[in-house]
């Protein structure tokens, strides 16, 4: 190793073996060797998810045969090594890695994948047959947030059996509704050559870097950017007086600053200050370090009850109560003198972060850009939740019309709900437009976690009676909503709390007030189950409370209440078809009654937006000018759960093609704006808008003699769209609040340490469309679940983060996982492809009651407030202590 200069341009060699081929390579001091292999090599398959954390696993490699994360890598500990990526094993290795991971269907978003096939083909090499819980072990460096690592499990087994020379399992190619197509794209998600935006390099790109907030509430008297602009390398540097449009965005209300400008107020430690563009990210990182800024600190609001106390000070314009939502029926004070048994309690939920693996990243082109897909206009690479709403907000923001504006839908590595709000696309534009260049912007994990919104905390307050037979007479429930700093979708989130109140069970008499309060904290956004896993966790709480007065167990209270065809929910809508609940509660009863601590709740979430919103789906099928494939062009996000695949799987049943002539993409340049990729709603809209454009392909491939070339150039659009739901506050005696609903019934059993040995959930989905990829999906948020009831938490001191570490931040690695079975009840949903219905979020509503139930059973302990880390099933967990 040798120095060549001194200063801020110090470099130093490198000498190693990178995949069999000696190199040399200079870098400078605090680089990571995984940015040696990914920035100098362009070996992209080790991920950047947690740098420099090395607690995520996604950038792994072998260094000298051994595994290592090599983010945590400084590069004089490979000098002179050998280091294999997964781009260097053989073919026959990365063939069987690919082929087992889709077989298996062991991935959804693909970003964890590279990095665990590294470490799983280190273990294979050591042990060719190792069983599951060795497996589970050897994975404890990595996390998975999408699979709950069931399937990733079974795939690294099938990959041990073919590398000792056993046959190739057959996958299923026949496209066929309930067969199990392998994930679309899956196999370049293995490998890890399908590019996510940080992975993109272009010419003559920049690199963009933010200046964050200090303080989660300071008044900003100044911005100096003169030390950050005399920066040799830095080609501009952009604040809110370079903002030439609307400052404010937001998906529901326009709150939310691009950037923060001087003499307003900061609200939260994520606000954007300033943004720069370099020459490289170094350089930009550094330059964002010297823009200087004068504050005057006043103390942060924190509490969404002092928040509402009068006199508090006012964190927006029109005061800190975003939204109040509200509905009643029935006579509640009555009821409650009528009621046999009446059990009062609060409880309460906590902050949680989405923790996607791939952080928030984007990728700017100006037109005429030798990489762009669309010469005259700017391009916008986004892994958003929406590449119509991304292009609507961004073109506000620049003051350019939106026609100006290609937006692309790159990989997305999870989101959860976590990337509907824009994140960096917005400053990433501004820059790329003062630059006049391309320009990427990658957000460290830890601004990721400043910046982006979180899982909402919700305090609420039940009061619930039933008969002398265990049938409930009413529930009240009053719910205060921690919004943080900006409104997010958060009014949506608090009124899916309200409207989710009662649970899935049959109540006449309702009163219930949900309050959605802006404080300084991080911003409350969309997360899975979005309101209702909260709600679910109360309601089924005390369901077994009133269980116990009664004298009747848990499953024995569900079924007398278990909503069925022609009852009401709790916002009074009758339900006309489409319910499952009873036949999953069947599922589980031998299960549940025989087990000594088990505990049981059930689910409801609903599908689609509704509350009065129209929602449309759009799809457009073109048959290629080859006509040798055809394009699969709709408005949703494929962010792991399938979509895609599930879109070809459509396709193809209707027109008979094979699955994989069908090419699903994402961007902008047709009218097939559908909204966000939110409420569990993609599988319905997009399905039926691609059954609606393949009908119309089937009859052309009819009249054609089913020749697809002779239908080259042709595209055929589909619709399916819904406008018959009614706002919450709409005054009728039959409100539709939703399109419909997915059930389900999950039961969790303890061990005689408490310990969860078993977990089973038996879910009603309408119609099985892909047996593997649901259980899957099911799999994952069984895993959120568990984390969000036992480990799972952002901790807060006065606005600032303080668990801003993975491990810290306790989601389960996968030797926490407890034995999970899936049960499928088929209720089909009119409105869903086939009956389908959306299920990407009920796995997780029942999940924490569960385990509530269940721990009471074990230690006779009422845990009113999550996580329940005081619990012996948490205490057994690797993380979350």
């Amino acid at each position: 190793m040798s120095d060549h200069s001194s200063g801020e341009g110090d470099t130093r060699t490198l000498s190693l073996v990178v995949n069999g081929k000696p190199c040399r390579v200079e870098y400078h001091p605090g680089e990571s060797l995984m940015t040696i292999l990914r920035e100098r090599f362009d070996l992209v398959s080790p991920k950047n998810g947690c740098s420099p954390q090395g607690q995520c696993g996604c950038c792994t490699v072998m260094l000298d045969g051994k595994a290592v994360v090599s983010c945590a890598i400084e590069p004089a500990k490979a000098q002179g090594k050998e280091v294999w990526t997964l781009e260097g094993l053989t073919e026959r290795e990365r063939t069987i890695y690919k082929e087992s991971f889709l077989f298996a269907a062991g991935l959804q978003c693909g970003f964890c994948i590279p990095g665990i096939v590294m470490r799983a083909h280190w273990l294979l090499r050591k042990d060719p047959s190792p069983s599951r819980e060795e497996i589970a072990k050897q994975l404890g460096p990595h996390l998975c947030r999408c699979t709950g690592y069931v399937k990733i499990i079974d795939a690294i087994q099938l990959a041990g059996a073919r590398l000792r020379g056993e046959r190739a399992l057959e996958p299923d190619f026949s496209g066929k509704v309930g067969t199990s197509l392998p994930k679309v794209e899956g196999g370049e998600l293995v490998l890890g050559e399908r590019r996510f935006v940080e992975d993109m390099k272009v010419p003559q790109m920049l690199y963009g870097a933010l200046r964050l907030s200090d303080h989660p509430r300071a008044l900003v008297k100044r911005i100096d950017v003169s030390k950050a602009r005399a920066l040799p390398g830095v080609e501009a540097v952009v604040t809110a007086e370079d903002v030439p449009g609307e400052r404010h965005v937001g998906l529901v209300t326009s709150d939310w600053p691009t950037f923060v400008a001087v003499g307003e107020e900061t609200r939260y430690v994520g606000d954007v200050l300033a943004a720069v563009a370099a020459k490289d990210e170094r350089t930009a990182r550094r330059a964002a370090e010297l823009v200087a800024v004068d504050y005057e600190v006043r103390q942060p609001i924190t509490d969404p009850l002092a928040a509402l106390e009068p006199g508090a000070p006012k964190l927006h314009g029109k005061g800190n109560l975003l939204s109040v939502s509200r509905f009643r029926r029935g006579d509640t004070e009555a009821a409650e003198k009528r009621s046999k048994h009446v059990v009062r309690e609060t409880f309460r939920t906590q902050f949680i972060e989405h923790l996607y693996l791939e952080p928030e990243a984007c990728l700017c082109l100006p037109p005429a850009h030798p990489a762009s897909p669309a010469p005259t206009k700017w391009t916008l690479y986004t892994q958003g939740q929406g590449v119509f709403d991304d292009r609507r907000q961004v073109a506000s923001a620049l003051a350019m019309p939106e026609e100006e504006l290609h937006v692309v839908l790159a990989p997305n590595g999870g989101a959860f709900g976590g990337k509907e709000d824009l994140s960096v696309q917005a400053q990433a534009m501004l820059l790329a437009k003062k630059a006049g260049k391309a320009v990427r912007l990658t957000l460290s994990r830890e601004e990721s976690i400043r910046l982006h919104p979180k899982r909402h905390p919700i305090t609420m307050s039940y009061t619930v009676g039933c008969d002398e037979q265990g049938v409930l007479t009413f529930v009240r429930a009053q719910m205060v909503g921690d919004k943080g700093a900006y409104a997010s979708v958060g009014t949506k989130v608090i009124e899916r709390a309200a409207g989710h109140a009662t649970g899935a069970y049959r109540v006449d008499n309702v009163d219930v007030e949900a309050k959605a309060v802006y404080t300084n904290n991080p911003p409350c956004g969309a997360m899975r189950g979005f309101g209702a896993n909260q709600a679910a966790f109360a309601i089924e709480s005390c369901l077994d409370m009133l269980a116990e007065k009664v004298g009747i167990d848990g499953w024995d209270i569900r079924w007398r209440n278990a909503l069925e065809v022609g009852d009401r929910f709790g916002t009074g809508q009758r339900l006309t078809s489409s319910v499952g609940l009873k036949a999953t509660l069947k599922l589980v009863k031998d299960r549940y009654k025989r087990a000594r601590y088990a505990g049981i709740a059930c689910g409801i979430k609903n599908c689609g937006i509704g509350n009065g919103v129209p929602e449309t789906g759009r799809a457009r099928l073109a048959v290629c000018a080859d006509g040798k494939k055809v394009e699969i062009l709709q408005g949703y996000t494929e962010m792991g759960q399938g979509l895609y695949t599930i879109c070809a799987q459509v396709a193809s049943e209707v027109t008979g093609l094979d699955p994989r002539l069908f090419a699903p993409v994402v961007h902008t340049a047709h009218p097939v704006d559908c909204g966000m990729t939110t409420a569990s709603r993609a599988t319905v809209f997009a399905g039926r808008a691609v059954q609606d454009a393949a009908q119309k392909l089937k009859a052309d491939l009819d009249a054609h003699g089913g020749r697809l070339e002779a239908l080259a150039g042709r595209a055929y659009l589909g619709e399916f769209g819904i406008t018959y739901t009614t706002a919450l506050e709409d005054e009728t005696d039959e409100p539709v609040t939703h399109m419909g609903y997915s059930f389900a019934t999950q039961v969790c059993i303890l061990d005689d340490e408490g310990r969860i040995s078993e977990f089973i959930a038996a879910h009603d989905v309408g119609k099985v469309l892909n047996p593997k990829l649901l259980e899957g999906q099911l799999e994952g948020s069984i895993h959120m679940g568990l984390g969000f009831a036992l480990t799972e938490s952002l901790e807060l001191r006065e606005g600032r983060i303080v668990n801003g570490t993975l491990r810290k931040l306790g989601v389960l690695r996968a030797a926490d996982m407890p034995k999970v079975e899936i049960l499928f009840v088929e209720a089909p949903l009119p409105d869903g492809p086939f009956g389908a219905k959306g299920v990407g979020e009920v796995g997780l509503v029942p999940t924490a009651g569960a385990v509530a139930n269940a721990l009471y059973k074990f230690d006779g302990k009422r845990r009113t407030r999550l996580p329940m880390k005081d619990s012996p099933a948490a205490r057994a967990m690797s993380v979350g202590r």
